[in-house]
């Protein structure tokens, strides 16, 4: 069925405009004020919302094979498509590991049969995620992998991690690294500062990611291979990227919805729906990587969605597993905490993460005659309240209770098909 989206602003990178479009077998046909609808097309309604290109996330854990009682890639794909999402990329922790292309395939054929965004599957850098051996590179990236990351956990040997670089480099693959030396955050819950310490809890120092940021942009400067940060949440670890962008270093960094918006102040509850990995930090990191977001130094928003079934998160602190819900909150959270123009929001989702990614020829594309019809529709003034009952993850664990969000996505549309109309996943 063909489509017509009327009523809408758009967003993209060629800036703001009114503007109603029409679908036709997936790509975008016909762009311009009052062109329909016409006999017989279905009719999304975009009155006052934003039309823009649909968010891609580089950082969402399906759990999708391995973990099924807290996600599954159905309903994370749901997830997504309601937080706007058209594509997103797959951590590899599962069980067993994305470590090789049986475990990658299955992963993209259950994406593809859930039908509700792209999935794209990444892959571990060592076998297991064990830090010992590194993947099939050669493999994986002929059956379509792009991004290599380890996460959860941070490569620990540097001459392994150089290894992977030189193999990146030679592929056209990128790492993507947790940035984390484990002998620093051994025990650690939260955060090391003085709310840490008037707690009494283990505390996880900022050096631990600084440490590993700083060794893996001077791997990158040695072997001129590409390097994507994951979830950079201290001051220091932007000021580093930002010093490397400035070299011209192929450097990406992402940064998630909750270390924009939330900090350790929140463990005093000693709730564990506030134990990530890394942990929240103080309002001055938090600024600070708000500040790289806005001047470019970060480059993408990307929620690290980390479902977690209730009996686990509510274990103590030091038990508890890390991890927030963030597909369909981002959006809200983004809006409502950033002080920067919508456009440079809706690019730190939309078509920054898909180049990171490699999806740009796909995903991110401008709202112009001939592209693929990826596109999210959202109310950017819209005030709303997350009731996780109504949330479409088979998990809870979200941290936006009684947090007002602002910002919310109304449609989103898949290849030329409706995956949400007004607020509602249509499968």
């Amino acid at each position: 069925m063909n489509l017509s989206i009327i009523g809408g602003t758009i967003v993209d990178q060629q800036g703001e405009r009114r503007a109603d479009l029409r679908v036709v077998d997936g790509r975008i046909a016909e762009v311009g004020l009052d062109i329909g609808p016409y006999d017989g097309d279905r009719v999304l309604d975009a009155a006052g919302l934003t039309v823009s290109p649909g968010f891609v996330d580089l950082h969402t854990h399906l759990r999708e094979p391995g973990r099924e009682e807290a996600e599954t890639i159905e309903t994370g794909s749901r997830a997504a498509a309601l937080g706007g999402y058209t594509a997103v990329v797959a951590m590899p922790n599962t069980d067993p590991t994305q470590d090789c292309v049986s475990v990658v395939e299955f992963v993209r054929r259950q994406g593809r049969a859930a039908g509700l965004c792209d999935v794209h599957p990444s892959a571990s850098i060592t076998v297991g995620r064990a830090g010992v051996q590194l993947t099939p590179f050669a493999e994986l990236a002929a059956a379509g992998v792009k991004l290599f990351t380890d996460d959860g956990n941070g490569v620990q040997d540097p001459l392994l991690m150089r290894r992977a670089f030189e193999y990146a480099l030679g592929l056209g693959v990128t790492m993507a690294q947790h940035c984390e030396v484990e002998r620093l955050t051994a025990g650690a819950v939260m955060h090391e500062g003085d709310c840490c310490s008037h707690l009494g809890l283990p505390g996880w120092p900022s050096l631990a990611e600084e440490l590993m940021v700083h060794r893996d942009i001077e791997l990158v400067r040695l072997t001129g291979a590409p390097a994507h940060f994951l979830h950079l949440s201290t001051v220091k670890s932007v000021e580093l990227v930002r010093a490397a962008k400035a070299d011209g270093l192929p450097i990406t960094a992402e940064v998630t919805p909750h270390h924009i918006s939330l900090t350790d102040e929140l463990l005093r509850s000693y709730s564990a729906i506030y134990k990530v990995n890394p942990p929240l930090r103080t309002m001055t990191d938090v600024e600070a990587v708000r500040q790289g977001l806005a001047d470019g130094t970060i480059d993408a928003i990307a929620t690290d969605h980390a479902p977690h079934v209730a009996e686990t998160k509510e274990q103590p602190l030091d038990q508890a597993p890390p991890g927030m819900l963030g597909l369909e909150t981002a959006l809200g959270v983004a809006v409502a905490h950033l002080d920067m123009d919508l456009i440079d929001i809706v690019a730190a989702l939309s078509w920054k993460p898909a180049a990171i990614a490699g999806l740009g020829a796909s995903h991110g594309r401008p709202i112009e005659v001939g592209e693929p019809a990826n596109v999210t529709a959202f109310d950017p003034a819209e005030e709303w309240d997350v009731v996780p009952a109504q949330l479409a993850s088979k998990s809870r664990n979200t941290p936006y209770v009684g947090v007002p969000l602002r910002g919310r996505v109304r449609h989103t549309v898949l290849a030329g098909v409706v995956t949400v109309e007004n607020g509602t996943a249509t499968r």
